[in-house]
């Protein structure tokens, strides 16, 4: 039944920022199709790839130091996402080069959205610990 529960809770707080990406791209810069792809490309991969940071552990993310190894492949994942549409290959994708507002764009999401998932994270784990027995924390935190 947790599983359950994490899905609807976290992929809410997933479904909200895309919806919210999609806004910002359509409404407020007006983007084409190809600009709308690669940002939302560019700002899905980020995201999700720094929420498997955060959702890696009940701790806050500022008081559970990952793996080296994951800090690695994190930090190589948001490097491929952001230069991909600046590269020749991303055009074999349909990606363009995002204007510079994007990038303070995805910034701000990025850390809002990190945010909420430490708050939602919180309150999760707190209800979650009333209801009865969870992983012990040594495995809790891998």
């Amino acid at each position: 039944m947790m599983i359950e529960r994490f899905m609807l809770v976290f992929g809410s707080a997933s479904s909200l920022f895309d919806l919210i990406t999609f806004y910002v791209l359509l409404r407020l810069f007006d983007a084409g199709e190809a600009l709308f792809q690669t940002g939302w490309f560019v700002e899905s991969l980020v995201t999700q790839v720094l929420i498997v940071v955060a959702i890696r552990t009940r701790r806050r993310l500022y008081n559970s130091r990952p793996h080296r190894l994951l800090v690695g492949l994190a930090l190589v994942a948001v490097i491929i996402a952001v230069a991909l549409p600046l590269s020749p290959v991303g055009h074999w994708f349909g990606f363009v080069a995002p204007p510079l507002w994007f990038f303070g764009y995805l910034i701000v999401v990025t850390f809002a959205y990190v945010g909420l998932v430490e708050l939602i994270k919180h309150f999760f784990y707190r209800k979650r610990d009333l209801d009865g027995p969870t992983l012990p924390p040594a495995q809790a935190g891998i």
